[in-house]
């Protein structure tokens, strides 16, 4: 293994795509993009970006929980990041008596943090293993390869193994495969919560405004992170001190205006911005209407409910918030693929590809493989989304679907007595957790409606056999929905899953058929086997093929096209990136323009007192028709600036990243894209794609002036 600085094939995604497009690999910069950063502001050596022997700002940026981005901003480990990303350690932190989500939480000392179950990452060093991963799966069918393939991975990350110092590696394929690279990360596991705004605060316009710009959002949270006395990682303790971190990022409350540098770093989850136009489709018409149409359906039900009793939405508010979102965005992505008419213009793309491939046995014949892939595929594709976000979308029926594992040691006659254990221990701990966040109106609802929808919406062909049969005959006419409903009442009363007495005597005594017996398990079952032994084999065969076929295609396009190679970048895969771009104003449409910031004044023309979305904390209202904004207040509005947009690439995953200035100083935290750009993960809009961002000096506003916790500003390097 070799360290990276710079290689041949990733030095093709070190230029920018078009516009302010590119989420870069940051220990990659190349001339020409650093260049092109100095020229649109960057005031910053390419070495005070990232290093390897020196601190530089990848060392104040975290990979925080399972799929969000924070920043180190003081030498006391303390952290930003959003408040979503926060929002699971906060409700979990909450009870009734005590509800951080509804009133906020402030630690005014250090004894006061609350300990959470998150971790957070910091990226060490980054090693080249493409030829290690190549020469691991070489001459192997593309199935074959992709069993043996995670062997090599751990072959490889297993070198860098170091528990004891929470050193760990991860590889991540670029380029559809064309290469490798190994992520080294120290994690630390002892993370307390030390600040929250209210939920009327951090989730304001609640899913109204999701997505959408005007936004008044304070969606932050602060926390921070400790290690043991010699500064290593370490499980919670009260002797753990503050991590001191190699470096923090100064905060500045200069203020921002349009045409600004703005540069995000962070962790983006995932894009397809080579996708092709068979994918493309496949996700316009069938994917994105499916999940939508299923989680409009549940979070019907689940809203229901918590706007009912705040002990219900306190239970269901991290689950909500999570579905919630994509449903959105989803919703919005299929629109504006119609709208952009992307479908067309990756035909047209494509066909190009196709006359130059003419004559090249390595890539002629893609596109006629990729037409056989996806038509052998297509039929089932529906089905597969019903499971995923219709069937086990019921708590209920996800539990059931766990339980398969204890079924499966059960029934095998040459099971251990400790595998056993292990599998009904798994299940004890799954069930309790499950019974932690389970509310049974809104689950039973789900169940219903998932079933029936499924019966409504999928091949009858593709219907598990017997499950629909069997529930005609003992509920009736499976066309009117009160027969579903009869059939999830009956299982919620009759199932051991929601029974304790009737658990203990199954822990206490497990047995196969008594778990094949219960309706809950009997459900989840008949469709989960049911697309396991027949349809999730024919995925795996679309799938492997499919990424067969990109590894060629993007290879290919680098061929065809030299030049235009050296502007592309390698997908979002949580590795980390660097975007650029400038504040900026823009024009959705005709006789529109969007201002780049949002105000205090939009934040009290939006309040709306008792709403589920727009309502406010009364001390809130007060402050800002006082005016009362401190230092923080905004010369050129004479206000409180709340949010601001930039140009800059982001997706999901840079929910929590910071927003960085030309010096690299902390203006905000990006927590959001624009409705007129949705389709941004599979296709950047250079004129209409914004990323929003909470403003710091709001964040800053909200700690000292409406949470009083002064204690957290005074920790802070603020630039004036």
């Amino acid at each position: 293994m070799k360290k990276i600085f710079i290689s041949a094939l990733l030095s093709l995604s070190l230029f920018r795509a078009s516009a302010d497009e590119g989420m870069w690999l940051p220990m990659l910069l190349g001339e020409q993009v650093y260049k092109d950063m100095v020229k649109r502001g960057l005031k910053l050596t390419s070495e005070q970006l990232y290093s390897v022997n020196k601190s530089s700002i990848k060392d104040a940026i975290i990979i925080f929980g399972a799929g969000c981005t924070g920043e180190i901003v003081s030498n006391q480990g303390l952290i930003f990041t959003n408040h979503h990303c926060g929002y699971d350690a906060i409700a979990s932190a909450s009870s009734v008596e005590h509800n951080y989500l509804k009133d906020g939480f402030y630690a005014y000392n250090k004894d006061q943090e609350i300990p959470s179950r998150l971790t957070v990452q910091f990226l060490d060093r980054i090693v080249d293993v493409t030829k290690e991963v190549m020469d691991g799966v070489q001459g192997l069918s593309w199935a074959d390869r992709a069993k043996k393939i995670p062997d090599v991975y751990k072959s490889i990350t297993d070198k860098v193994l170091d528990k004891d110092n929470g050193i760990s590696g991860r590889v991540y394929s670029m380029f559809n495969n064309n290469q490798y690279l190994m992520y080294v990360y120290k994690t630390y596991r002892d993370v307390r919560l030390v600040g929250a705004p209210p939920e009327s605060v951090g989730k304001y316009g609640g899913d109204t405004d999701n997505w959408e710009w005007p936004r008044h959002t304070g969606d932050f949270s602060v926390f921070r992170v400790y290690a043991d006395k010699e500064g290593k990682p370490a499980d919670y303790s009260k002797d753990n001190t503050p991590l001191k971190p190699k470096k923090f990022l100064p905060v500045s409350i200069k203020g921002i205006k349009d045409g600004d540098f703005a540069m995000i770093f962070g962790y983006p989850g995932s894009t397809n911005r080579y996708e092709t136009s068979y994918g493309i489709k496949l996700r316009r018409d069938i994917d994105n209407p499916s999940l939508v149409n299923l989680r409009d359906a549940r979070l019907k039900f689940m809203y229901e409910q918590m706007i009912k009793d705040p002990a219900v939405k306190l239970k269901l508010a991290s689950n909500y918030a999570s579905v919630a979102n994509y449903w959105k965005f989803y919703d919005g992505e299929s629109k504006k693929l119609h709208q952009f008419h992307t479908y067309e213009a990756k035909q047209k793309s494509e066909q190009d590809f196709i006359n130059w491939a003419k004559g090249k046995p390595e890539y002629e014949n893609i596109f006629a493989e990729y037409a056989k892939n996806y038509t052998a595929w297509m039929p089932y594709a529906k089905h597969r989304q019903y499971m995923r976000e219709g069937i086990v979308g019921s708590p209920l029926a996800a539990l059931g679907s766990f339980m398969l594992q204890v079924e499966d040691a059960l029934v095998k006659t040459d099971t251990k007595p400790d595998d056993l254990k292990k599998a009904m221990a798994a299940a004890a701990a799954a069930r309790k957790n499950f019974m932690a966040s389970e509310d049974k109106p809104s689950d039973e609802k789900i169940l219903a409606t998932m079933a029936m929808m499924f019966y409504n919406d999928i091949d009858k062909a593709q219907h598990p056999i017997g499950f629909y049969e069997g529930l005609k005959a003992t509920f009736g006419d499976l066309r009117e929905e009160s027969t579903f409903k009869t059939w999830a009442r009956q299982v919620f009363a009759n199932t051991m899953f929601l029974d304790d007495a009737k658990w203990a005597a199954f822990a206490a005594n497990p047995d196969g058929l008594t778990l094949q017996n219960d309706p809950a398990f009997a459900f989840a079952s008949a469709f989960v086997k049911n697309y396991n032994t027949k349809y999730a084999p024919l995925y795996t065969v679309f799938n492997n093929r499919n990424n067969e076929l990109g590894k060629s295609y993007m290879k290919g396009m680098m061929e065809m096209n030299p030049v235009a190679a050296k502007k592309m970048y390698p997908d979002a895969n949580s590795s980390m990136r660097v975007s650029f771009g400038n504040v900026k104003s823009y024009r959705p449409r005709d006789g529109v323009f969007y201002d780049y910031v949002c105000t205090g004044k939009g934040i009290l023309e939006k309040y709306k007192p008792g709403d589920y979305e727009f309502d406010l904390p009364a001390k809130q209202v007060e402050l800002l028709r006082n005016r009362d904004y401190g230092q923080y207040i905004d010369k050129k509005y004479n206000d409180l600036v709340v949010t601001f947009i930039t140009t800059n690439d982001i997706t999901g995953g840079n929910s929590g990243s910071p927003v960085l200035d030309a010096q690299g100083n902390l203006i905000g935290l990006c927590f959001d894209g624009n409705y007129e750009a949705m389709s941004q993960k599979l296709i950047y809009d250079k004129d209409l794609n914004r990323t929003i961002c909470v403003d710091v000096r709001y964040v800053l506003w909200c700690i000292e002036k409406l949470g009083g916790a002064k204690n957290i500003i005074d920790e802070l390097q603020l630039l004036k």
